[in-house]
Order: structure tokens, then sequence, then C-alpha cells
């Protein structure tokens, strides 16, 4: 079910703490301590260095903490500039979670304020941790912003006890799905992925990556990232990208045709993403994050799944005020309207180059 890992480094020691920045040479030691700190996310994996240089040119700052020689917590940081949204330390952007995975204050203490330095340096409007959960000794200090929440459940051993678990209104969706042939499949390239996806987005007014952001998930990823599409009959019409790490699954990047409302391909693409999970000894679905207050928020809810507030904080460094870069800002509802109307060949050409600004 997971690729294989090196060993962890033993638990470090009362010793000496250093924080250093992640080599080219140390992925795999990185990812080791990640694969078993209960702290750590798939999003503190050291492949997202080269996703935020190669893919977005974003200068990374992996730092992690040793003790001992071992490492001992990780906090992977990237530099956003934006002529038009300003300069951030961001763990992580593009990423739904971040922040510091480690296994004590001292140790998070000593990243924090490598990070802290790190952003006077560079002369960041502000930091920015993504944090899945608060840890109980954070520093009180730091800004928060309620603006999203995310959804993970247990999956149960056993399928039918997971289509149970859906409640009877969006379960009759997924079974009225089944009943019309819908059936899903494992694609291996982007052919019917990437303009289910590009496509979908649009109709949302939100610019989309570029096609070479997905190739490069999947080159740099392997097998932790897979394509799920549902077809009906040889027409592909919803399509997700799936992130494993660990025990979980976290359908990540989705989207569905005009038709997909109306036969309940979405519905049951993520259904077919949970059965499959399931059946391959996977036992946590996460479905992401939403904000508050969106279509996406209640779609989520009313799969059964409880929102949990994800507890994003700030430390202003040269900016005045927290930044209020995100769809709901009412200043930004025309340029919304404006992209939905965009040709969508048009808006394919011009959104790489402004979300990869956006973080």
């Amino acid at each position: 079910m997971h690729e294989a890992r090196l060993a962890p480094d033993p638990a470090p020691s009362s010793a000496a703490i250093a924080v250093r920045s992640l080599q080219g040479n140390e992925h795999a030691r990185w990812d080791a301590f990640v694969d078993t700190c209960p702290d750590a996310t798939f999003f503190h994996r050291a492949g997202w260095q080269t996703i935020m240089e190669q893919g977005f040119h974003h200068d990374s700052h992996f730092l992690y903490a040793e003790q001992d020689g071992h490492i001992a917590g990780v906090l992977p940081l990237a530099h956003l500039r934006s002529r038009m949204f300003g300069s951030a330390l961001v763990s992580l952007p593009f990423c739904v979670y971040g922040g510091i995975a480690c296994g004590s204050s001292s140790v998070r203490q000593a990243l924090d304020s490598a990070a802290l330095a790190l952003a006077r340096r560079l002369g960041v409007g502000h930091l920015e941790y993504r944090w899945r959960e608060l840890p109980e000794d954070a520093d009180s200090s730091w800004l928060h912003k309620p603006l999203y929440a995310t959804f993970r459940r247990p999956l149960h051993p056993d399928a039918e006890q997971n289509l149970l678990a859906i409640p009877r209104k969006q379960r009759a969706v997924v079974r009225k799905a089944m009943a019309a042939g819908l059936h899903s499949a494992i694609d291996y390239d982007l052919k019917h992925f990437y303009p289910i996806y590009a496509a979908s987005v649009h109709r949302l007014g939100t610019p989309v990556f570029a096609r070479r952001h997905f190739a490069l998930l999947r080159t740099v990823f392997g097998k932790a990232c897979e394509i799920l599409t549902v077809y009906h009959g040889q027409q592909a019409q919803a399509s997700v990208l799936l992130f494993y790490f660990r025990d979980e699954v976290l359908p990540y990047y989705g989207g569905g045709s005009v038709l997909a409302r109306s036969t309940g391909a979405n519905d049951f693409m993520y259904w077919e993403a949970m059965r499959r999970a399931c059946a391959r000894g996977y036992r946590l679905f996460d479905f992401g994050r939403s904000k508050l207050g969106t279509g996406a928020y209640d779609f989520k809810k009313n799969w059964g799944f409880t929102p949990q507030p994800l507890p994003y904080v700030y430390q202003l460094v040269r900016a005045k005020a927290l930044p209020e870069v995100n769809p709901l800002n009412p200043k930004y509802a025309l340029f919304i309207r404006a992209w939905r109307r965009l040709p969508l060949p048009l808006a394919n050409l011009l959104g790489p180059h402004i979300v990869r600004q956006l973080g």
C-alpha cells in the first residue's frame, strides 16, 4: 500500500538543537521523519520543495531541526512574490496543511525562531503557518483569521458500511449513479483529467494550474499520486487527482463536466475514491478544506463529514494588516465574473501565470 521508506531517525535527546536547510541529497532522510511524525501531513513531504521550485519558480526554505545528528522537526516554507498580492513566507503555498511538524516544544521554538528571522531577512509582508491542528503550546501572539475548515473521517474496513455512513439523500445520488451504469478507472495520463478540471474551475471563475503542474506532481510523488476518472460508457464525466499518505487518502484536485451534476458523476467519483481506498487498506478519508459559507463546504457536510476549523496563523512582518486574498473578498467579485466570460482556451493560457501568485 505504501512506498518503501528509510528507517526514521531515533528519538532526539536533550542535546542542543541546530536548524538547517534541506539539501537535495537529504530528501529521503526528511521523508523518513515525516512518515513517522504524528504532526506531519502529506504536505510536509520533501517533494514539495521540487514542486515549489520547478513548478512555481518560488524560492523554497525547507528547514529542519537536528539533535544528536537526527532530524527532530521540519518546517517547509516557500517565498511567494506577487506584484498583485505582495510578498509572504508560507508553510505551505498551494497546500491545505503546513506548519511545524515535531515532537517537542523546544524543537518547535527553534524552528519558529528561525522562520521569523528568515521572514525578517527576506522582508516579507507576513509569515503564515497552515496548521491542521494548533499545538497546545502555540504562541498566542500569532494572528488568526477563520476562513477554512477541513473534513476528515475514518474509513470502515467494510465498503458497505462506508456507503451507509453517507446521509440518505446523498447516498441516493450515489446509488442512482451506480444504477445508471457509471464506472470508474485509474488513468495513467492527464488526457481526461486536465480538460475536465480546467473547464470546471473556469466555470467557478478561478484561474487554472498549468498542465505541467499535474504532470510534475505525478513524477515527484509517483504511486502516492493517482488519477481516478468516472465514465458513462466511454465518456469521461468527472475526474480527481488523489494523494495517499500513510493510511490516508486525499482527493485533492477534482472536477466534473457539465453533465456531472445531472448524472451524479461528482458524487460517484468521491464514493469510488472512498471505496477503492478502503479496498486497499486505507483507513482515513480526507475530503480537504473548503471556505466557510461556500457550496463546497455544504457539499461535504451533506456527505456526513463534520467540519474542523483550520487554525491558520500569521505574523505580520512588514505588512500592516492581514491579507484578504480569497474569492469571498467582495473586491474580487468583478474579476471572478469577468474570468468566467473569458473563452476557455484563453483562460487556460492566462490562468497559470496568475494562479502561481496566489498560493
